[in-house]
């Protein structure tokens, strides 16, 4: 039975002004017990709701007055419970801003510096599944690990993928849609698949197109 008219504004209404509230009151702020598991909650941090799948918070920072929009997924490791080598494994600086339903999947290390923003749906992994055996499945075949690590004051935009051994220079911009592997410097623009420096802060403080000159 579909509802019509005058009750259907206001049951819909007080469905949304209900929702707003539980988003509202399950955001996870670092005086709440639950951001006690994480390895660091930062003063001033937030998990906004409704949260995403998180998991081995005790290897998971977040550092003062970030915001970690609703959606996201953030996990250390394969499956809850699981003894990582190492500590922190996924590090969130101060005043980041992680964008709705982006995924941060760490294994080894993922460091974002500070005041680092993403769009929404960014995915960032230090971990590829091998395939050189012609005869295994991939998803079966033993795992690559690459430290990640994104500089100060970068910005990604929506649906950028960031592999395993990336390295990004400070104030690093990522266009949306970019599949980044590799190192690359401080102040440049990267885009494309695979990402590519499409321009670049010179010497003179102008900025340029194509890669810095070597």
């Amino acid at each position: 039975m579909r509802l019509r008219g005058p009750l259907r504004r206001v049951v819909g209404s007080a469905i949304r002004a209900t929702r707003a509230f539980l988003n509202d009151t399950a955001i996870v702020g670092s005086e709440d017990r639950y951001a006690r598991r994480f390895y660091e909650f930062g003063n001033g941090a937030a998990l906004f709701a409704p949260q995403g799948v998180i998991y081995n918070e005790e290897y998971l920072a977040i550092g003062a007055e970030s915001m970690v929009g609703p959606n996201v997924c953030l996990t250390a490791g394969m499956a809850p419970g699981q003894t990582m080598l190492t500590s922190p494994v996924v590090s969130i600086g101060r005043k980041c801003i992680i964008g709705r339903g982006s995924h941060i999947i760490g294994h080894w290390s993922i460091v974002l510096e500070d005041e680092i923003q993403t769009g929404p749906y960014v995915y960032i992994t230090d971990q590829n599944h091998g395939y050189e055996d012609p005869e295994t499945p991939v998803g079966w075949q033993p795992t690559k690990e690459g430290a990640v690590h994104i500089g100060r004051g970068s910005w990604l935009g929506a649906n950028v993928v960031i592999l395993p051994g990336t390295r990004l220079g400070r104030n690093t911009v990522v266009a949306a849609g970019a599949v980044v592997r590799g190192e690359f410097p401080d102040h440049v623009v990267l885009g494309g698949v695979p990402a590519r420096v499409l321009r670049h802060l010179g010497k003179d403080g102008e900025w340029a197109d194509g890669p810095p000159m070597t």
